[in-house]
């Protein structure tokens, strides 16, 4: 193991890998702190880039632009008082708050500090847990996979913000798409109706840069955001600090630091969850543990260290989901099993054991990120100020153009950009009527790999009780009752509490 990890790091130092990481940080940074431009947009436009790289290379300027997507946010967050990402909006109770009070350069790197302790936290449990989940999973067999991917599923489904119902639809439709093209199995043409577009299925890629992406974009032009420039706190006034005065500052509170990286770790292993999640439970959390959370959203640095220790925290968590299971802990990293894919290396389980360089070099590249991305800020922080106030309808025809390209640069075909306006309008339409975006697209990524370990259990074992009666497996299978029932609860709850509300007359 020693040796893997000096071959990992000098690999990562290596020049090629080392600028190509520094430049994803930087386009993290100025994505992030864009607001409505979320850090998925990023790497999905940065990952065409990465078509020619090595899969070291590739996977580390991706994960430069994931660690400085979430420290970007943060930057339109104090200073604008808008959050850059959706896993910034907590930041924006306290951030801009202090910022207003003529403390912005304060406010800005309590999180950039709070940032960067929680990524090196949480990189620890990274290297750990996806280590030995991935061992984990070697002695699993068709049946505990099957179980698994059902039960990421119903995590996922029934943490649907809006319905429990429309978490199982956007499900189905995911798991529906992958049964379009040839049978995973046997290479069975089905579903394709005669057209030769659809004989492969639909790629991927192209699916999630359209339904993320352009949907994204779409629902920002239509709102219509204005007057950013007029609330930048952070225009002219002195962004200087005494880093270590700050730095004392959230170590004075490891408290509130250890607990909000934890939060933020477990909300990113957990699959699509999603880092606006992490950012406000830690937020929460704090307020829920200090002495005097009346203070709170007043501009005091306690929720200011909680969220952004957390955001970081969320990277590591959603890269051990992907990394010990192939299963996408966010968007982003739905990209990265892509970025894999196209490089000819199946995510999952046997990814570690069967590239453990390349591994042991995404962990190295996690942690370099974490700390270069600090030093890029101190840099280029009076340039991402004014970055933020570039209005978003100059943004959104590079972006949409750039998404296209990147479409079709997959394996040069048009077909791929039909596909990603496709899915751009039915991912539009679902925002519209409040369908979740993320069971869809796990019901997409893992949908072949249900079937295919369906089948193979079957084929092993026709006996369909061993689904049960395997331990693993039966547990998981519990554990995804338990889910949808739960998801069932809060359902009802949430329906009662707004007849409640409803019957409540409204006093004058």
């Amino acid at each position: 193991m020693p040796d893997l990890w000096i071959n990992a790091t000098a690999r990562v130092l290596q020049p090629d890998v080392f600028l190509s990481l520094a430049a994803g940080v930087v386009a993290g940074l100025i994505g992030g702190a864009i607001p409505g431009i979320t850090i998925t947009t990023t790497v999905i436009l940065v990952l065409p880039f990465t078509f020619g790289m090595d899969p070291l290379q590739g996977l580390a300027t991706l994960i430069g632009v994931y660690v400085g997507g979430e420290s970007g946010g943060l930057i339109s967050a104090t200073l604008l008082g808008i959050p850059g990402t959706a896993s910034s909006i907590a930041t924006t109770f306290d951030g801009y708050p202090m910022a207003k009070k003529g403390e912005p350069g304060r406010a800005v790197w309590l999180g950039i500090w709070a940032g960067f302790f929680g990524g090196l936290i949480a990189g620890i449990p990274l290297v750990i847990g996806a280590l030995t989940l991935a061992t984990l999973a070697l002695h699993f067999g068709p049946w505990e996979y099957f179980s698994l991917f059902i039960l990421t599923l119903s995590i996922v489904s029934s943490l649907s913000e809006h319905s429990l119902l429309k978490g199982l639809i956007a499900a189905a439709v995911g798991l529906l798409l992958t049964v379009v093209g040839s049978d995973p199995i046997m290479g069975v043409p089905r579903f394709t109706f005669g057209l030769e577009y659809l004989r492969t299925g639909f790629p991927f890629l192209p699916v999630l840069v359209g339904v993320y992406a352009f949907a994204q974009l779409m629902r920002d032009v239509e709102q219509r955001p204005t007057g950013r420039a007029a609330t930048l706190v952070g225009g002219s006034a002195n962004l200087s600090v005494s880093h270590g005065r700050v730095i004392r500052e959230v170590f004075h509170q490891w408290a509130n630091l250890l607990r909000s990286t934890l939060v933020g770790l477990w909300i990113g292993i957990l699959p699509a969850v999603g880092g606006s999640a992490a950012n406000i439970l830690a937020y929460d959390q704090a307020k829920k543990f200090s002495r005097h959370p009346e203070k709170f959203g007043t501009g005091i640095p306690d929720g200011i260290i909680a969220t952004e220790s957390s955001n970081n925290a969320n990277v590591a968590g959603s890269l051990i989901t992907m990394m010990a299971f192939g299963i996408p802990g966010d968007a982003v990293s739905a990209v990265m099993i892509g970025a894999l894919i196209i490089h000819g290396i199946q995510p999952g389980p046997l990814f570690i054991s069967n590239k453990p360089d390349l591994a042991y070099g995404m962990f190295a590249a996690y942690f370099l990120a974490t700390v270069i991305t600090v030093f890029i800020e101190a840099v280029l922080l009076r340039l991402l100020v004014r970055v933020v106030s570039v209005p978003l309808h100059f943004l959104v025809p590079v972006i949409l153009v750039l998404g296209a390209i990147g479409a079709y640069a997959i394996n040069n075909l048009v077909a791929n950009v039909w596909t990603f306006f496709l899915f751009g309008i039915l991912g539009y339409l679902m925002v519209k009527l409040e369908f979740p975006l993320a069971p869809l697209i796990l019901g997409l990524i893992l949908g072949d790999q249900i079937e295919t370990n369906l089948v193979r259990a079957i084929m092993t074992e026709p006996n369909l009780l061993l689904f049960l009666t395997r331990p693993i497996s039966g547990l998981f299978l519990v554990l995804s009752v338990a889910s949808f029932a739960w998801g069932i609860v809060q359902t009802r709850r949430q329906a009662r509490a707004g007849r409640l509300a409803d019957a409540i007359p409204s006093g004058g």
